[in-house]
């Protein structure tokens, strides 16, 4: 009978182990690699300043962006679309009614800097624009 006890207690034992096993498998391809890590390295929200150098366009003005990954989005206000590479050069195009612009540059640390150009109010405009992490 204590043979029997054994037994099913070894058994008990090793299917436990089995599972612990599959889950630690699992959990282990969910982590991202370390390529996604660095990737990640932009995630967050940048308040981006616009200013304008060529046209007759406002400047100064203030929008705040999404970076997840390599998509940057809207973080209030706009459309917004873009992408962000492992480097952290960036691609983006804003549209706020019938106006919108396109722009590019790099984001490095917790600060990034470009340029841009479109349309803001029918007036043809170019400028550099300057980004913080917040």
């Amino acid at each position: 009978m204590a043979h029997l006890s054994q037994l099913r207690l070894s058994l008990f034992v090793t299917a436990r182990l089995r599972r612990l096993a599959v889950l630690a498998v699992l959990a282990t391809a969910m982590l991202p690699s370390a390529a996604d890590a660095r990737h990640r390295g932009y995630d967050g929200v940048w308040n981006v300043t616009f200013a304008t150098t060529r046209g007759n366009c406002g400047s100064g003005y203030s929008v705040p962006f999404t970076v997840i990954g390599s998509r940057v989005s809207s973080a209030g206000g706009g459309r917004v679309s873009g992408r962000v590479n492992r480097a952290g050069a960036v691609a983006v195009h804003v549209s706020v009614g019938a106006s919108h612009a396109s722009g590019g540059g790099r984001l490095a640390g917790v600060n990034g800097a470009g340029a841009w150009n479109g349309i803001i109010s029918g007036d043809r405009c170019s400028g550099t624009w300057q980004a913080t992490r917040t």
